[in-house]
């Protein structure tokens, strides 16, 4: 089955490309189909719905079965800001953004610091606008400052996933798949992309 993959992102790609490596889909990217200028908002206000959203938008335009996602980070000292905001939140780039989060937890202790990320995928058929939802959450902290290892994109140069001391920037690919929230969301929706796969 081909899967559209409802993201410009790079990484997101190279994500979803290894946790669904054991599926019978062959992915296909925007730019497969001539879709990557097609931008979708985020006008909701919880991830579920931005996720269904964008899915059922990227079916539509495509005739494909389509997966979109929506995540953030939530950090529990910002009452869950910046949450379905994140991308959004502080300026244009991921750098931009990780120094207004550092700025705003500057005089927090480390017991303040605790926040996770939550992702929620979305998969729409094309014929029937159907939706399969998965959901997925990290645990963890905001660290001191930006890592400045070159891997993941986003916040995950300042957030460090519990049971590590290094922000997931620093982990490895396969490692990374294995705890984060993008990888959980996917991997409880595994079942489903089975199922379709061979129907």
């Amino acid at each position: 089955m081909d899967l559209l993959i409802g993201t410009s992102n790079p990484g997101k790609m190279r994500e979803y490309a290894e946790i669904l490596g054991e599926l019978s889909l062959r992915l296909i990217s925007l730019r497969d189909v001539g879709l990557q200028s097609l931008e979708i908002d985020e006008p909701y206000a919880t991830y579920a719905e931005n996720a269904a959203h964008k899915a059922r938008a990227y079916a539509q335009a495509s005739g494909l079965h389509a997966l979109a996602d929506d995540s953030g980070l939530e950090v529990d000292a910002l009452d869950g800001r910046p949450g379905v905001y994140s991308a959004r939140y502080g300026g244009p780039t991921d750098r931009d953004r990780n120094i207004k989060l550092l700025g705003e937890l500057a005089a927090m202790p480390d017991a303040a610091r605790t926040a996770r990320f939550l992702c929620v995928v979305a998969v729409a058929d094309p014929q029937m606008g159907a939706v399969e939802y998965g959901h997925g959450t990290v645990e963890g902290a905001v660290g001191y400052g930006i890592c400045e290892a070159t891997g993941g994109f986003g916040y995950d140069a300042v957030f460090i996933p519990e049971g590590f001391d290094v922000c997931f920037s620093a982990l490895s690919p396969g490692v990374k798949n294995s705890l984060s929230h993008r990888g959980n969301a996917m991997r409880s929706l595994i079942p489903v992309l089975r199922r379709m796969a061979h129907t």
